[in-house]
């Protein structure tokens, strides 16, 4: 037991002066981060404090001295039928997105990787990745113009024969037309984190496998694969705490009271019924109920990374 703790102290003693050494040598980068540091705790720990009103009938007029209701805006939320929906809602969209968002850039990256002009490659990239640049207030209007009754897509439909669609006034077809813009926008910049692992891939396995008389798919399936899923499996893992989080400024920008059905998502569902509607407690109810899902989902995600993945934050 005496030895145990010896080595524990040990251990401990070692990591403060490891922490102390590393502090020394790398304190301009801590320096670096107090500005940013700052502006986090202003802007997203001090409004903390507001997360009371979701227990309150809150009044504008007496501010934070409203009247306590305990959790009966909590209760009030959880027995209307729309919120129901708006979380399977923002589920459906979030998951899609994160199966989409993954297989789509490892095609896209293992293509682009056999790829062998240089010059071809980059612009590929390039063209893929400018989206990703694009606020979605000008992808909204892009699309609008693009997917409306009068616009490219539905005249081409028109000219082979087919009725127009309504895609961004459909409950069946809005859902759908969310995820594939949303993996459309940002598949360039997983298509940047897969080629740049692919690029890290020994090219003496390839080598030895030709020596052994592998062709390209086999090469894919027995090197290039179990190289890229130690990656894909970390991308995966780490979007778990991105499931309540199904793009409010795409499904703002695009959905209508026509699609609220299918396209309403748990942020906008806050939007309307804390600022529009002006129910401050029940929209911070909202609000706090998807952060206190959200953190459990990061905490497990990161969980998961380090035990699958080995990625640590720490």
């Amino acid at each position: 037991m005496a030895a145990l703790l010896l080595k524990t102290i040990y251990k401990g003693d070692v990591s403060v002066n490891s922490f102390k050494t590393n502090l020394r040598r790398q304190w301009q980068y801590h320096v670096l981060l107090i500005p940013a540091a700052v502006l986090i705790f202003i802007f997203s720990y001090i409004p903390l404090y507001g997360l009371i009103i979701a227990f309150q009938r809150f009044n504008p007029g007496t501010g934070f001295h409203s009247p306590w209701v305990g959790l009966a805006n909590f209760e009030r939320l959880f027995n209307q039928p729309n919120f129901v929906r708006t979380i399977w809602n923002t589920v459906f969209l979030s998951v899609m997105k994160i199966i989409g968002g993954i297989v789509v850039p490892d095609v896209f990256s293992l293509l682009l990787n056999e790829v062998r002009r240089t010059s071809a490659k980059r612009t590929f990239q390039t063209v893929v990745y400018i989206p990703n640049f694009l606020s979605w207030v000008i992808m909204a209007g892009v699309m609008i113009d693009i997917l409306s009754a009068d616009g490219i897509v539905n005249l081409t439909l028109l000219k082979i024969g087919i009725n127009p669609i309504s895609f961004l006034g459909n409950n069946n077809i809005f859902p759908w037309t969310m995820i594939i813009s949303d993996i459309w926008k940002s598949f360039g910049f997983g298509t940047v984190i897969y080629l740049a692992t692919l690029t890290s891939i020994d090219p003496g396995l390839y080598e030895a496998a030709i020596v052994d008389g592998a062709k390209r798919w086999k090469q894919t399936v027995h090197i290039t694969m179990p190289m890229l899923m130690p990656m894909i499996v970390l991308m995966t893992i780490l979007s778990m705490g991105n499931i309540l989080n199904a793009g409010f400024d795409q499904i703002y920008n695009l959905y209508s009271p026509i699609v609220y059905q299918s396209g309403d998502i748990i942020d906008t569902y806050v939007y309307r019924l804390g600022i529009l509607q002006a129910q401050y407690s029940v929209g911070t109810a909202v609000g706090l109920f998807k952060s206190g899902i959200s953190a459990i989902l990061i905490l497990m995600s990161y969980y998961f990374a380090d035990r699958f993945a080995g990625y640590r934050v720490f």
